[in-house]
């Protein structure tokens, strides 16, 4: 930003854009529109960040974001505890609730394998779901990762661990495009991808 703005609306600023998304000018725009929202908005708005941040942790089955024990479709008894659709982060997770057509469980990774980032299977939830798988009752594990180098690495990495349990471990037919992210694709692409899965 340039010299002639305040300090604390420079940092605003900054902080703003760390955001994923988020430019240098519309982390601007966002700083002052903070500036020209009341005092008890700004404090609402802290406070609905402080909160998240203090009461959402990881569901206890399924590695998804929640304020409960469980989250809610883990807590859900209608759901088919037989099928596990296993997604790079809880974003993931909406995106394949929208279709309204997936009734199973779900697993989050929260990340990918990535040697070049630093990412190794010990960095993601791969544990907690073997332990799931172990524990009996499931009988197909869906890799839902995006169709990019790194998730087809991981997808196979899990499928080779969960396999020799004697579970079917199935891929996402490619409907989705190569190289696309599924929080980014239609109710029809991904229900399509759903019903077209792969054995791996």
């Amino acid at each position: 930003m340039a010299n002639h703005d305040a300090l604390p609306l420079v940092v605003l600023t900054e902080q703003f854009a760390k955001l994923p998304g988020i430019g240098m000018k519309s982390a601007a725009r966002l700083a002052y529109h903070v500036m020209s929202m009341d005092d008890e908005e700004v404090e609402e708005f802290a406070q609905a960040l402080l909160n998240a941040k203090k009461t959402v942790h990881y569901c206890k089955c399924c590695e998804n974001l929640t304020d409960q024990e469980l989250c809610p479709i883990c807590d859900d008894p209608t759901r088919d505890t037989s099928v596990i659709c296993v997604v790079e982060n809880p974003k993931d997770i909406t995106a394949f609730e929208r279709t309204g057509e997936y009734k199973g469980l779900y697993h989050v990774l929260h990340g990918l394998i990535s040697p070049l980032r630093g990412v190794m299977p010990d960095d993601l939830r791969i544990r907690s779901l073997l332990a799931r798988v172990q524990a009996g009752g499931v009988e197909e594990v869906i890799m839902a990762t995006n169709p990019t180098v790194e998730g087809d690495a991981t997808a196979a990495y899990v499928a080779q661990l969960i396999s020799p349990l004697g579970v079917k471990v199935t891929r996402l037919a490619f409907g989705l495009p190569v190289g696309g992210m599924l929080e980014y694709a239609d109710e029809v692409t991904l229900y399509k991808a759903l019903e077209n899965r792969n054995e791996m």
